[in-house]
């Protein structure tokens, strides 16, 4: 008897939102923020199609949904197709969000520690989509990537090493 693998809609939503960012020639991260069971906001990394330095998914997901008030920030899950960086886990804890749905951290593992260490729940799906989109990307357009997580060739953040 085979196990059948059971869809999360809102870890759906947030891909769509990643093969989004890939078709404008962006990276393939998508986000999506859920209140009572319902999306209230979306989007997808825009860094290279905004040419913006902040517009990574999570960020452009909030900056879509606009003000709310603080009390339904807390009420609320963000999906996320890849492990949040610092910046972005910093906008989760600045508005109090309490969860997480982290789509896949192989290829990146940013600060899921450090937002359960802040006493935020991160559930890790390891979704084969949400990393083959990754991956695509990284082979397509391998200096883009390293742009988009901080990395101008010098020193290796996340590793703490410089680059050899």
């Amino acid at each position: 008897m085979s196990q059948s693998r059971v869809t999360d809609p809102f870890l759906e939503a947030a891909k769509e939102e990643a093969r989004q960012g890939a078709a404008e020639g962006g990276l393939p991260i998508g986000s999506v923020i859920v209140h009572q069971g319902k999306v209230i906001g979306r989007g997808h990394n825009r860094r290279v199609q905004q040419n913006s330095v902040i517009r990574h998914a999570e960020m452009d997901c909030l900056e879509n949904l606009g003000r709310i008030p603080p009390h339904i920030y807390r009420e609320c899950t963000i999906y996320t197709t890849l492990s949040p960086c610092y910046m972005c886990s910093g906008a989760m804890l600045l508005f109090g969000i309490p969860k997480v749905v982290v789509g896949e951290n192989r290829t990146i593992l940013a600060a899921d520690d450090f937002l359960r260490s802040k006493g935020v729940e991160v559930e890790i799906v390891d979704d084969p989509e949400c990393y083959e989109l990754m991956q695509t990307f990284i082979t397509n357009k391998p200096g883009i990537w390293q742009e988009d997580i901080g990395n101008a060739g010098v020193y290796d953040l996340y590793a703490q090493a410089p680059i050899s």
